[in-house]
């Protein structure tokens, strides 16, 4: 038989988890929100594995997986079998940055989100 004490240890645990996805949730669509902003122009996408390529957003989803089109590699003599690839979908678990042209960038709505997101968190 379950203690008292135990079943509110679990209930305090099970909320904090759904707090803190409820928080990741938000913080994804921000960016998803944002890097839908982005499709039609170039972005540079570096990949866990320290490929970087340079192509034309064609779309990305709400696990932020990216298709790009019209690709190049940064460093086309490290890998030169990269360089027959002219279109690429590339999961959004193997990104580690992406760099969006940097006229696209508003720096004052990052701002406003972040502090609003943080106000939240509160």
């Amino acid at each position: 038989i379950e203690s008292v004490q135990t079943r509110r240890r679990r209930l305090r645990r099970r909320r904090r988890v759904s707090v803190i996805d409820h928080r990741s949730s938000i913080i994804i669509m921000l960016f998803y929100s944002f890097f839908k902003t982005l499709v039609g122009k170039q972005i540079t996408v570096e990949l866990k594995n320290d490929l970087e390529i340079r192509g034309t957003l064609v779309s990305v989803d709400q696990y932020l997986n990216i298709k790009l089109e019209s690709v190049s590699v940064v460093d086309e003599e490290k890998y030169p079998h990269m360089k027959s690839i002219r279109d690429c979908f590339v999961r959004g678990s193997v990104v580690r940055y992406v760099q969006p042209p940097e006229e696209s960038v508003d720096v004052d709505i990052l701002h406003d989100a972040t502090r609003r997101e943080a106000r939240s968190a509160v």
